[in-house]
């Protein structure tokens, strides 16, 4: 199964949006699963429920940090390039979906009792977010392999 499988199985079994992108790549980058869902919970849902940037979105901008990010505070170069691709990456997310923001993806706020529950009713989560996880390990995919190969 490849990654984008996965995370979409992940997500269709309980996982939220965050901890099925990020733990599609944790075995990659010698991350224990176990760890990579607690490092990763947090973030779904639009950062915990709050309806802000889209937990798929999230999850992919970590394992952007673990392939990119900067280790070293003197190393200015990595820094910016992660940067760089990180916003490469948000472009072809927003472009593909209209926007990166949760509650604008879904046109439910999470942060909202009533609202999620609604979200909760309609199934959106299974049809709309199952799709936004699928779509940000693609790019994701898309993004490491164009960055990584030669010029």
């Amino acid at each position: 199964m490849d990654k984008s499988g996965y995370a979409v199985e992940c997500f269709s079994n309980g996982c939220n949006c965050t901890q099925a992108v990020f733990t599609a790549y944790c075995t990659e980058y010698g991350i224990d699963k176990k760890l990579g869902l607690k490092l990763a919970c947090s973030l779904g849902g639009g950062m915990g429920h709050t309806g802000q940037v889209c937990g798929a979105v999230s999850g992919a901008l970590l394992v952007l940090g673990l392939k990119y990010g900067q280790d070293n505070v003197e190393d200015k170069r990595s820094k910016a390039m992660n940067y760089l691709i990180v916003q490469d990456f948000i472009s072809r997310f927003r472009k593909l979906n209209g926007s990166i923001n949760c509650t604008e993806l879904l046109h439910y706020d999470l942060s909202e009792e009533n609202q999620l529950s609604a979200a909760i009713k309609t199934d959106v989560f299974k049809t709309l977010c199952s799709k936004y996880v699928g779509d940000a390990v693609k790019i994701l995919d898309e993004v490491a392999f164009e960055y990584d190969s030669p010029k």
